[in-house]
C-alpha cells in the first residue's frame, strides 16, 4: 500500500503539528527522528538494537549503497530491508546530496551528474531517472526525487537555475517511478524566500504524496534556517507530511517541529557518539573530558536504557581506549535520548503546551546555547 498521512492536532500554544503516518511497514506518530543507515546499517548497532532506539523507520543512502554493494546484491536478497534484516520502515535519499558534498567531483547538466567514484575516481552518472530505478530495487517504503541541494549563499541567478531544474528533474523522476514507493518532491531554495515559495508550488503542481525541505542544515545560521521552516509552513499543503531533511540536534528538533515541520533525519547524533559526545536528559556532555575520569554517576539516570546505565567513568574509558564499545553505548545513549525528546514533544503538542516544554528544556538543558 503506499502511505496515508492524517494530521490529528495543531497545538494551540506553538502551532506544532500531531499526526500519523502509515506505511506498508509500520504506523508512525508525527512528528518523529530517523536515524541514518547510510550503508545499511546505523553505524555499530544491529537492526535490533537500532529498532529499540527508533520509531522503527530509518534512512538508508542511495549513492553509497549503489557503489557498493551495488543493486545487484541487493536485488538477489530481494531488497535492501531482507539484506539488513530489517523489518521496520525505510526512507531513502536520492543521491542529491552527493551533488552538494562532492562539489569537486561531479558535473551537473539537464540530463543528470557526471559524478567522480569518491574513492576510486571512476566515472558514474546519476538521472532522475536512474535514482529512481535504484530507489525501486532496494524497496524503500518512502523514496525520494533526484535534486540538486546548491549551498546556501549560492547568488539569485544560479539558486533560481538549480530550483527550475530540479523541479524538471522531480517531474522526470515522477514519470519513471513505476511502483506504489512513496516518492516525495525535495524544496530547495536556499535562503531566498520567492524561490522557495516557487519550488514548493512547482512540486505542488506536479503532486506528491509527501514534500521534502532540503538545502537546509549545510553552513547557514541557525536563524536563517528557522527563517525558512516558518516561511515553507505556510506554503505546503497541511494534509501532506512535511520532511525535513538532515536535521537533528535537539534545539533544531524543536524549533523546526514548532515551525510545522513532521519528519526528521541526521547523522549527528551517531556521529558526535563515536567522537564521545552524549546527549543527556540534562544536557550534552562531552564524556572523554577528564572531568568524567573517576565519574561513578551513570551516564543518564533520565533513560532505561542498559547504555544509560554504564558509569561515565567506564564510558570514558572506552573511548579513550578506542574500544568499539564505548562507540556503541554513546551510540545508543544519543538516539534513546533523541526518541525519548520526540515522544515529550508530541506529548506536549497533545496538550496544547509545546513553547512551554521548550522554555523547560532551555532551562534544564544546554542545547539552546549557542
Amino acid at each position: 500500500m503506499p502511505i496515508r498521512f492524517e494530521l490529528i492536532k495543531t497545538c494551540k500554544q506553538s502551532g506544532a503539528r500531531l499526526g500519523r503516518l502509515e506505511t506498508p511497514h509500520g504506523v508512525f506518530e508525527t512528528p518523529f527522528f530517523m536515524p541514518v543507515g547510510t550503508q545499511g546499517t546505523v553505524k555499530t548497532l544491529s537492526a535490533e538494537e537500532a529498532k529499540e532506539v527508533s520509531e522503527g523507520l530509518i534512512l538508508a543512502n542511495t549513492y553509497h549503497l549503489w557503489l557498493q554493494p551495488g543493486m545487484d546484491v541487493i536485488k538477489a536478497h530481494g531488497s535492501l530491508r531482507e539484506f539488513m534484516g530489517w523489518d521496520g520502515a525505510l526512507l531513502t535519499d536520492s543521491g542529491g546530496f552527493q551533488v552538494f558534498s562532492l562539489t569537486d567531483m561531479r558535473k551537473i547538466t539537464e540530463e543528470g551528474v557526471h559524478f567522480r567514484h569518491h574513492k576510486n575516481g571512476s566515472p558514474l552518472f546519476l538521472s532522475p531517472e536512474k535514482a529512481i530505478e535504484i530507489q525501486e530495487t532496494i524497496g524503500a517504503d518512502i523514496i525520494m526525487s533526484f535534486d540538486e541541494c546548491p549551498p546556501p549563499y549560492s547568488d539569485d541567478t544560479y539558486m533560481e537555475e538549480s530550483v527550475m531544474r530540479t523541479l524538471r528533474w522531480a517531474k522526470r523522476g515522477k514519470d519513471a517511478l513505476s511502483t506504489d514507493q512513496a516518492l516525495f518532491g525535495i524544496v530547495q531554495g536556499g535562503l531566498n524566500k520567492d524561490l522557495r515559495r516557487k519550488s514548493a508550488e512547482g512540486l505542488m503542481d506536479i503532486g506528491f504524496p509527501g514534500y521534502s525541505v532540503g538545502g537546509l542544515s549545510v553552513g547557514e545560521k541557525k536563524h536563517e534556517m528557522y527563517e525558512v521552516t516558518r516561511f515553507i509552513d505556510t506554503v505546503l499543503p497541511k494534509d501532506k507530511p512535511r520532511y525535513l531533511m538532515g536535521v537533528g540536534s535537539p534545539d533544531d528538533l524543536v524549533e523546526n517541529v514548532i515551525n510545522g515541520m513532521d519528519m526528521f533525519d541526521c547523522v549527528l547524533p551517531t556521529r558526535i557518539a563515536r567522537h564521545g559526545t552524549a546527549w543527556t536528559t540534562t544536557g550534552k556532555i562531552v564524556i572523554k573530558n577528564n572531568t568524567y575520569a573517576n565519574d561513578t554517576s551513570m551516564l543518564d539516570p533520565g533513560l532505561d536504557t542498559w547504555a544509560s546505565k554504564m558509569s561515565k567513568a567506564y564510558v570514558r574509558h572506552l573511548l579513550k581506549a578506542d574500544e568499539l564499545l564505548g562507540k556503541r553505548i554513546v551510540t545508543i545513549q544519543n538516539l534513546a535520548y533523541l526518541k525519548h525528546l520526540m515522544a515529550g514533544i508530541r506529548q506536549a503538542i497533545m496538550e496544547d503546551r509545546l513553547l512551554d516544554f521548550r522554555d523547560a528544556l532551555k532551562q534544564k538543558t544546554n542545547y539552546f546555547k549557542t
